[in-house]
């Protein structure tokens, strides 16, 4: 309903073979350009705001480019910086272009290695700068490195300060720059160490270059460098020399697959666009682990290291109900599931009135989770059809059994999402307004004052929409209730870990905690939570806990609910409106491989979580007049 913005997608293609085995069997040597823009346009979903591509070419002349990169903003941006690209093949004839020998000497992009990424920014950073891949230059081949990653780093401030004591000056205070120059500055030291091994066994000139680029092991640049890395990631990079690698964070928080065969390594954020893109089963996609790297150097010999020693598993769940695409089998799996779970709280909702009752979704991403709810009162129906007839006895009416047996589940495609208005409008009361028509409704499609409403949504935020638009629009139907459902729990607190959630003081969750105390004369708990908070600033963050958890203990998410209705409900609205979510209970039910729930319990798997969520409450209270 209120779209969130990921973080990042990623992206990698390795070619096994010389290109020109992929002309002779495919009738391209873009064969792995191809595939990494079907990769890349797979998960546009994932990033909407920025798209760039590296490529490395291994078998360079001294004096030729050898990494090349390419980069565009804004949502177009993929199509832009592919087509950037073939404008370097412009002016080829179509022989030239089937030749994979000039391709290697001469064209740009005509490489081995490439690397893709997508952006959406939670740091409100924003400009071509800020796009991935970015690129640290070298006149040393194996010095040079593109990087780019999903993740968002909760001790940015620490990491800078370390590497700025050890003299290192980064262009721009930003995670992936100061990743940049922290990778890049153990990437120096591992070819300067093989260096000095080189020199000492005699070697000299380009002998020297070749051996390091035959022994360096990024394993080693990875180890040093991650080690005090908090947060949510999964890096990739290349470097001129050849070696590919993507290292996965040691909680499991964003994901990463990846395919090999005798031809290509792929590697992506989301496993289905492995089996689009190369058409392959499931089956064959691994997983990276928690804190492994997939590594391959310059031969395209590859192996898995475990950089990190595994925490406690974590993965996201949010990646579960919302983010990845939904035609992941397991996925659509645990969306129906997610659907289904939320059947006995729908029912206390209306009443056990199934008759009376119209089942709907928020287009588009609650639809497989529409289905699940469906699918679980069809098996109740059937159930109640059952024992309804068991009580006919052994000469059951005609009529009444014709009238058990017509009861049906009365679905309807009641919220229409009109895609053409765009909410550009910057103007507050003219926003409003736009923002109050970008969903339509079907009229008719209830028995006005007779039939419930019940309309499923996948996360309920910021209830924004929700309040200048969906309320409003579904009581034009003249329904007896609305119950708006949430597939997901509430969300409670910010997400530091990749994925941009609101500001404590637009989650709709929050707000109603905070008004329930204030309306229940309880402040003081709330300045309590304060000076709790502002208290633990100065100690380390693995000694830090979540005090804003107290903000809601007082309440059972049922009152919760009952006072986001009460905030939401525009003025006016004669339908009875009752908001249902799912418990958190039912999400790990759903979802069991993505145990990783802290936007909803506050439960961080990483010290610098505790500590952010502590720090935007205290930044919450003294901004605003609560207290």
């Amino acid at each position: 309903m209120e779209p969130l913005k990921h973080e990042c997608g990623v992206a990698m293609v390795r070619l096994l073979r010389p290109l020109e085995h992929y002309q002779q069997k495919y009738g391209t040597w873009m064969y792995g350009l191809n595939k990494l823009y079907l990769l890349m346009e797979k998960q546009h979903n994932r990033g909407q705001e920025g798209a760039g591509l590296a490529c490395v070419k291994l078998q360079a002349a001294p004096g030729e480019e050898y990494m090349f990169r390419e980069r565009a903003l804004g949502s177009g941006a993929i199509s832009e910086i592919f087509a950037a690209v073939h404008e370097n093949f412009r002016d080829m004839s179509q022989e030239q272009l089937h030749d994979a020998e000039l391709a290697k000497k001469c064209l740009p992009f005509a490489g081995e290695l490439y690397m893709g990424h997508l952006r959406y920014s939670t740091t409100g950073k924003s400009g071509i700068q800020y796009v991935h891949p970015f690129l640290r230059r070298n006149n040393w081949r194996a010095k040079n490195l593109a990087l780019c990653g999903n993740f968002n780093m909760t001790n940015v401030d620490e990491i800078f300060a370390e590497i700025t004591a050890a003299g290192q000056h980064p262009r721009r205070y930003a995670d992936t720059y100061i990743m940049l120059e922290q990778v890049g500055h153990r990437l120096d030291r591992e070819v300067e160490r093989l260096y000095r091994i080189c020199e000492n066994e005699g070697l000299s000139g380009m002998d020297i270059t070749h051996a390091i680029e035959e022994r360096i092991d990024i394993a080693n640049v990875l180890k040093s460098s991650s080690a005090k890395w908090d947060g949510g990631y999964v890096i990739c990079g290349l470097t001129g020399s050849g070696e590919s690698f993507a290292v996965r964070d040691p909680w499991g928080i964003r994901p990463a697959f990846w395919y090999m065969d005798d031809e290509v390594m792929v590697l992506a954020s989301e496993r289905p666009v492995i089996q689009t893109a190369l058409n392959v089963p499931a089956e064959s996609i691994r997983e990276l682990n928690p804190g492994q790297a997939i590594l391959l150097d310059k031969h395209g010999r590859m192996r898995l290291e475990q950089i990190n020693s595994p925490r406690k598993p974590s993965a996201c769940s949010f990646e579960r109900i919302y983010f990845s695409r939904g035609s992941d089998m397991d996925i659509y799996r645990e969306r129906k599931m997610l659907g289904q779970l939320l059947v006995p709280a729908v029912l206390e909702a209306v009443g056990n009135d199934v008759e009376n009752t119209v089942f709907s979704f928020i287009p588009n991403t609650a639809e497989v989770a529409f289905y699940g709810l469906l699918e679980g009162f069809d098996n109740y129906l059937n159930e109640l059809k059952v024992q309804k007839i068991e009580a006919l006895g052994h000469n059951p009416d005609h009529e009444e059994l014709e009238r058990i047996l017509s009861m049906r589940i009365r679905s309807e495609k009641v919220a229409i999402k009109d895609i053409k208005l765009r909410t550009f409008i910057a103007e507050g009361n003219s926003r409003n307004d736009l923002a109050a028509h970008v969903y339509d409704i079907t009229y008719g499609s209830l028995r006005p004052g007779v039939d419930n409403l019940v309309i499923i949504d996948d996360s309920i935020v910021r209830g924004t929409t929700l309040r200048q638009s969906i309320i409003g629009i579904l009581d034009k139907l003249s329904p007896k209730k609305i119950v708006i459902v949430s597939s997901s729990p509430q969300v409670r607190y910010p997400d530091y870990y990749g994925i941009d959630m609101a500001s404590m003081d637009q989650f709709i969750a929050f707000r109603a905690a905070i008004s329930l105390l204030v309306r229940r004369g309880m402040t003081s708990l709330i300045r309590r939570t304060y000076e709790k908070s502002r208290a633990q600033l100065s100690l380390q963050k693995d000694m830090i806990v979540n005090h804003v958890k107290e903000i809601y203990a007082p309440f059972t998410d049922e009152e919760i609910s009952e006072e986001m209705v009460r905030l939401l409900t525009p003025a006016g609205t004669k339908a009875k409106v009752q908001i249902v979510y799912q418990t958190i209970d039912g999400l790990h039910k759903a979802c069991p491989g993505h145990p990783g729930d802290w936007y909803f319990s506050g439960d961080y798997p990483t010290a610098g979580g505790n500590y952010l969520v502590n720090k935007a409450f205290i930044d919450y209270v003294e901004n605003s007049d609560i207290l």
